[in-house]
């Protein structure tokens, strides 16, 4: 049995085959000296460095590509819970038109609250220049008149009486009025309107002379019905208003005993308003010619729409008017006592 062969030194042992190549491979059978090296490294610390080409721009867009494909494939699962019609064009075109109609419809909604408040706002800033102490009596005043009821008449004679109506009254009854009208509030634009006229003719009534206000009591009068019997009033009415025009009763003044000429003579108060016929004939001859000849420059209108037979409606009862008046003015001329 042949020895063991004796150990050789570590660095004269043949090196195991490396997985890096050498440049010269020694040749077979021979042994090579080298110099001792270090201990080699764990296979821990070792890492494979790989060098990765360069992307090419084919590579870059069918990368491109896979990244949309994947995310239409995302969305068609995202989808997948949609109605069929969510995948016709027609349709799709439908909700884009009605989603279209409806932001017009918002923007038109949007636009008339707009006006709407713009108007609200308006109506509030009409009684800014008027102080605010006058402005609050007037719309107690006002209030008062509402609440009345039955005794509005005499509610408004008395506050005529103490003078508290004036424009700034109207104006808070018209305020209302205007409002009512914007609300759409047939009851209270009917009753505003009444409460309107009423305080207004008030106004002009104390404001007025009095000729005119024996003119506007006597076309009160009418009834509506008979004609006769409405000039046989107003003939009685006028013959209480007017003093007698024979030479006596126009010197002497009531209660003179003409047949044994005994009486107190005083001379008339100065408060006292004395209406003469004369002065009545001359202030409504001069109205009755104002008022025909504006009524000549109006042109009535042809047509038969809503706003026009209002107009029509209007014109008709301011001539039915003036033939009244011009019916009391041929009364008083012809007076007789």
């Amino acid at each position: 049995m042949a020895a063991a062969a004796p150990a050789l030194p570590a660095f004269l042992r043949p090196r195991p085959s490396s997985s890096l190549p050498s440049t010269s491979s020694p040749s077979r059978g021979r042994l090579s000296w080298r110099p001792a090296s270090p201990p080699p490294l764990s296979r821990s610390a070792l890492r494979t460095v790989r060098l990765l080409p360069a992307p090419s721009a084919v590579e870059e867009a069918k990368g491109a590509a896979a990244e949309a494909e994947a995310e239409a494939e995302a969305e068609e699962v995202e989808l997948e819970g949609m109605p069929q019609e969510y995948y016709d064009e027609e349709w799709q075109a439908r909700q884009q038109e009605e989603t279209k109609e409806w932001h017009a419809y918002r923007q038109k909604e949007e636009a008339e609250e707009e006006r709407i408040v713009d108007g609200y706002r308006e109506i509030g800033m009409r009684l800014k220049a008027y102080p605010q102490e006058e402005v609050r009596k007037a719309r107690i005043l006002v209030s008062s008149f509402i609440r009345a009821g039955e005794d509005i008449e005499e509610e408004i004679e008395k506050a005529a009486e103490r003078g508290e109506l004036t424009e700034l009254v109207l104006m808070v009854i018209w305020n209302r009025l205007d409002v009512a009208r914007r609300d759409d509030e047939r009851d209270a634009i009917r009753s505003l309107d009444l409460l309107y006229r009423r305080v207004e003719t008030e106004i002009l009534r104390s404001e007025a002379t009095p000729a005119m206000r024996l003119l506007n009591d006597l076309l009160n009068l009418h009834d509506g019905s008979d004609d006769g019997k409405w000039l046989k009033k107003c003939k009685k009415h006028m013959l209480e208003v007017f003093p007698r025009e024979d030479p006596f009763t126009m010197v002497f003044p009531p209660g003179f005993n003409m047949e044994k000429h005994q009486g107190q003579i005083k001379l008339p108060p100065q408060d006292d308003d004395v209406l003469l016929r004369v002065d009545f004939i001359r202030e409504v001859d001069e109205l009755l010619k104002e008022v025909q000849a504006a009524q000549e420059n109006n042109k009535v209108p042809t047509s038969n729409d809503p706003e026009a037979v209002a107009t029509k409606l209007k014109h008709q009862e301011k001539l039915r008017t003036l033939r009244q008046v011009e019916s009391l003015l041929e009364l008083a001329t012809s007076l007789k006592w």
